[in-house]
């Protein structure tokens, strides 16, 4: 899948998805686990990108698949070692995502000691909307982020809440990876996440930007 970059208009792959976990303090409770001291970070394949209007397709291999809804930036410039307090000068837009998770698998990788980037990484479990230009969103950290699932409201937050802001997420993953034009992060998720199923209607909203809608629709049994 290829985006294009909202202020300059380039087509590109997104090369990384960086994907941040527990950047809620009420999600990471939900979720029985601690409040980090430092971003949790995790990496998807570009494969896993869906776009508006397309459909997440659930694995055989599970039947726990949950959503998580998320405020996405798209890296414009690039860079190594950003300084937080420049760090939104290389954020070209925002749009809202989604980061499926396959929970049982991630579960039975937790309890093994496993990397459970299968839990995280099938086809079409990083649903994209659409990007508006970062010029045009005054602060990312005071919007509003939801999820509703078949019309019926599932999760409610805002970024304000954020462990990590988005400048710092930047600044840190910078530290790590070089960062290229395209690539995605995922900032994490409010509360609320849960099970989908087959037939569902996923519409994930965030203040200002596009709205995504999604269906859910169920892979067939590998043949023997």
């Amino acid at each position: 899948m290829e985006i294009t970059l909202p202020t300059t208009q380039h087509v590109v792959r997104p090369g990384k998805l960086l994907c941040i976990g527990r950047n809620y303090a009420r999600h990471a409770a939900e979720m029985k686990s601690d409040v980090p001291d430092q971003p949790m970070v995790f990496l998807k394949p570009s494969t896993a990108l869906v776009a508006h209007g397309g459909a997440v397709v659930l694995p055989a291999a599970s039947n726990d698949v949950h959503h998580e809804v998320e405020l996405v930036a798209v890296i414009g410039k690039g860079g190594r070692r950003i300084p937080e307090a420049s760090a939104l000068d290389h954020v070209d837009g925002y749009a809202v995502g989604l980061d499926m998770t396959a929970r049982d698998i991630q579960a039975a990788a937790k309890g093994k000691g496993h990397p459970w980037s299968v839990a995280k990484g099938y086809d079409t479990f990083a649903p994209l909307g659409g990007f508006v230009a970062a010029r045009d969103v005054d602060d990312p950290q005071m919007l509003d982020i939801d999820l509703m699932v078949n019309g019926k409201l599932r999760q409610s937050g805002s970024t304000e809440d954020m462990i990590f802001p988005v400048a710092h997420l930047v600044a840190y993953c910078s530290r790590i990876f070089t960062l290229e034009p395209g690539d995605l992060l995922y900032t994490g998720t409010p509360e609320g996440v849960g099970p989908v199923q087959r037939g569902d209607v996923l519409e994930a909203t965030v203040t200002g930007l596009p709205p995504l809608r999604v269906t859910v629709e169920a892979e067939d049994p590998p043949t023997p």
